[in-house]
């Protein structure tokens, strides 16, 4: 069975944990979306692993990890995790892969990504989208150009490599010096053999992707999709204009593998049991005082990319189930549940008030409209003791279970897994996997 694992708020969920923990279920592990703006951790045997671009599977040596066709790739970053996880005798060599149409995201990039949200805050107000800085938009962007974008296959041919270069640095100096960016003119020559250098490194790794997924899909061996960032982070599905630049749903899936949709059968949908975000946008159920710092200090939740602080709240079901509604998810993975302990109430956003009295239980994804919004809460009774050592649903206190419960009814999806705590075994197995029907599919 394939299975998606994505994330159902707005990234941080602890998707890195799981495909950890379902990589023994599969032979594939596939990244289909994002790029080094993405943070996944696992942590195992108290060693922690942060993962920007590499598939988090990649701790099984065993298994094949994929950088699909809708990953931009920063091959400098990509060649500094390699090097990190090899100094830590975790094997990268044939078991990785990097699509060959996988987009270059250029040190160029960077800088305009620097630079356009420095103006951008500058202005009249803040209107800067809160960005990584880490060129991921950009890169999309150039995507989106064409005729200005490099790929990871280009790499491996300096010839057209410099003849496309040529052209892109003259155009892009005179774009980083209208954005104020007091540098001189981007060299050619030099940034041709920086990447043909890079190229060399990671030339063993450069494949078409596509035909080694169908390959796998003919062999019948299992393939798990990993989702970057969140789905109320996807370019068209998301809190617009405060969105990364992919289809970070499963929606990206088949465009950025050329896998077609109907072959995923399972879509495990992660959602922390509190809300959290990082960087600009709008977030309903966020807790400004001194219950959003003690959520925040609880779960350490400090960016794994940026080590920004993320903004922290109460659960919003109804952006939960907005998102697994989008990404046609057949069950739930609930993380950092253990970061609830102490609370004496807790608090479920259930629906929306609108500024004309009307109640809603459909998400808003617009900047504009969701900040109008007002959550409409249920409060369930908290739990005193710590739960990082419960090892099945009944070890949980009966509010925990009830907590899990709520979430169920509301969603109408199972939680087939619960996180506890940071470890891989701090993990409950709450239901059996739950897979689409037969005839059923992601478009």
């Amino acid at each position: 069975m394939n299975t998606a694992v994505v994330g159902l708020q707005w990234g941080d969920e602890g998707k890195g944990k799981i495909v950890d923990l379902l990589t023994a279920e599969h032979d594939f592990i596939v990244r289909y979306n994002g790029g080094a703006n993405a943070g996944h951790t696992v942590v195992v045997g108290g060693e922690t692993y942060a993962l920007h671009l590499i598939p988090s599977g990649i701790l099984s040596s065993e298994k094949t990890c994929v950088i699909g066709n809708g990953v931009v790739v920063d091959p400098a970053q990509l060649l500094k995790e390699i090097e990190s996880l090899r100094a830590r005798n975790i094997t990268v060599g044939d078991n990785l892969m990097v699509s060959n149409r996988a987009h270059v995201v250029m040190p160029y990039h960077k800088e305009h990504d620097a630079a356009l949200e420095r103006v951008l805050a500058s202005g009249s107000g803040n209107n800067s989208i809160g960005t990584t800085k880490r060129g991921i938009g950009p890169a999309y962007a150039d995507k989106i150009h064409r005729s200005l974008s490099i790929r990871m296959g280009d790499l491996l041919d300096p010839d057209y490599l410099a003849s496309r270069l040529g052209v892109i640095c003259d155009i892009r100096t005179r774009e980083l010096d209208a954005l104020g960016v007091d540098a001189p003119p981007l060299d050619a020559a030099s940034l041709t053999e920086s990447l043909v250098s890079m190229g060399r490194e990671l030339g063993p790794h450069i494949t078409d992707t596509v035909y080694a997924l169908h390959d796998a899909l003919t062999q019948e061996r299992p393939i798990l999709f990993e989702g970057a960032n969140a789905c109320l982070l996807d370019i068209d599905h998301g809190t617009f204009p405060y969105v990364t630049s992919s289809n970070c749903s499963t929606l990206g899936i088949p465009a950025g593998t050329g896998v077609p949709g109907r072959h995923v059968q399972r879509v495990v949908g992660i959602m922390k049991a509190y809300t959290t975000r990082v960087g600009e946008g709008p977030f309903p159920t966020e807790e400004l005082g001194e219950t959003g710092d003690r959520i925040r200090e609880r779960g350490n939740e400090y960016g794994t990319t940026t080590g920004r602080p993320r903004r922290c709240g109460w659960l919003d079901l109804v952006a939960v189930r907005y998102s697994a509604m989008i990404c046609g998810a057949t069950s739930l993975s609930c993380m950092l549940l253990d970061v609830l302990s102490g609370f004496d109430e807790l608090k479920l956003c259930t629906a929306y008030e609108l500024p004309d009295g009307t109640v809603t239980d459909r998400f808003i994804p617009d900047a504009y409209r969701l900040p109008q919004a007002k959550p409409v809460f249920e409060t369930m009774p908290g739990w005193s003791e710590e739960i990082v050592g419960a090892t099945d649903r009944e070890d949980l206190p009966m509010a925990a279970r009830d907590y899990l419960e709520r979430i169920e009814a509301i969603t109408g999806l199972p939680i087939e897994i619960a996180s506890v705590g940071p470890e891989r075994n701090q993990t409950l197995r709450l239901q059996p996997p739950t897979a689409m029907p037969s005839t059923a599919g992601l478009t």
